[in-house]
């Protein structure tokens, strides 16, 4: 970690933003799908990309909110390609739709940002029968870029240009159960508790990374695979907080937390700074390398979560 604005090896810090760690970098002919890009560090994420040159496809589960980002950025960034497509990462049927026509579309893909999540939600199941926070934040990502590989694998060969896959996780990865992922129990109300849960998907997003990573090196594939911690940034992520917890975090917040450009400076630093080519399966904070905790480097576990999410997505 390096507090208080404090430069790591990388030259930035938790006080960078987005556009500080993309200057003077020209991402024209890239195309890139963010998801969860209608708010917060998804739609500055979505900005700073277009303002690179980048295609931008937001993948968004409201596209009332999803057309109005679209809107403000060609209004600042005229010149700018985003398209906006629907996106409901709770439902792996709207995951398979959304593939199915991205894949029609004929347009490449160098770059899978998977942003966006839920945190904290009480306890429901999704449209498929699996805890809510698991289903978005991990199963939905993990169909999806299953499902986009074979297009990252082909625009990556043809262009000879790194793919990137970039996974948004959390610090929060290190506060979860103690079996770490429960398999036996995701979807045990009576022993859920939201923010162990909310961690229990950080973890699996590190891990599913990772895994992934060891999979696309050993295939000798050109695509990266990287998982982050954005910071914390005052987004609609906490709307399921109550008033107290928001209160309390509101009076705090201007000491301990980050502006929405600094939040997307990670994910955009990973995705696009030429200092991050050939590194794959590593967990980032403020723009530099981090270590997570131990069970997030458990490649045991990594694999079980693996052919158990596999076994999901195939049912």
């Amino acid at each position: 970690m390096w507090l208080f604005g404090r430069k790591g090896p990388s030259g930035f810090s938790s006080s960078s933003t987005a556009e500080e760690v993309t200057q003077g970098i020209d991402g024209t002919g890239l195309t890139a799908i963010v998801t969860g890009a209608s708010s917060g560090i998804g739609a500055e994420t979505a900005r700073v990309l277009a303002l690179r040159g980048i295609h931008v496809l937001m993948a968004v589960r409201n596209i009332s909110n999803g057309n109005a980002v679209k809107e403000a950025i060609l209004k600042e960034i005229p010149s700018a390609k985003i398209d906006v497509m629907e996106l409901d990462l709770s439902s792996m049927a709207s995951v398979r739709k959304f593939a199915s026509e991205f894949d029609a579309s004929n347009i490449p893909l160098n770059i899978l940002i998977n942003n966006a999540g839920v945190m904290a939600t009480p306890f429901s199941l999704s449209q498929d029968g699996w805890e809510l926070q698991f289903a978005t934040n991990h199963i939905g990502h993990f169909l999806l870029t299953n499902l986009l590989l074979e297009k990252m694998k082909s625009t990556s060969g043809s262009s000879g240009i790194e793919g990137r896959i970039v996974i948004l996780s959390s610090e929060g990865h290190k506060l979860t159960y103690l079996d770490g992922i429960r398999f036996n129990k995701i979807n045990n109300q009576a022993e859920y508790q939201s923010y162990l849960a909310y961690g229990q998907s950080k973890l699996a997003n590190i891990l599913h990374a990772n895994e992934l990573a060891r999979r696309l090196k050993e295939e000798g594939a050109n695509i990266t695979v990287n998982s982050l911690h954005p910071g914390v940034i005052m987004t609609n992520l906490f709307r399921y907080q109550n008033y107290f917890v928001n209160a309390a975090f509101g009076t705090i917040a201007r000491f301990a937390t980050k502006t929405v450009p600094q939040g997307a400076a990670t994910t955009c630093y990973v995705a696009m700074n030429p200092e991050v080519k050939g590194v794959t399966g590593k967990y980032f904070n403020n723009s530099n390398i981090c270590t997570p905790n131990s069970k997030a480097l458990d490649k045991k576990l990594a694999q079980k979560l693996w052919d158990f999410s596999m076994n999901i997505i195939q049912a």
